[in-house]
């Protein structure tokens, strides 16, 4: 029982692992294209790849340009 108390003791004083903290951010406008009840698309292409919004209303739209015509720079 000796033996067993500071084990006990020891296992109280343990903390449990804290949550573990997402990577980074999201993309903003892939994040603002869902926000607007669209859904996202990845294309490939010869320059890389480009996320295209199929929204609600049936326009499809590149996400950066529907992002920035929505929450314009200045």
């Amino acid at each position: 029982m000796k033996r067993l108390l500071p084990l006990i003791l020891l296992a109280a004083c343990s903390q449990p692992e804290p949550p573990e903290k997402p990577i980074g951010m999201p993309n903003p406008a892939s994040k603002y294209c869902t926000d607007q009840g669209g859904k996202l698309e990845i294309r490939n292409g010869p320059g890389g790849q480009t996320g295209w919004c199929h929204l609600p209303d049936g326009r499809v739209v590149e996400e950066w340009a529907l992002f920035r015509a929505a929450k314009p720079v200045g």
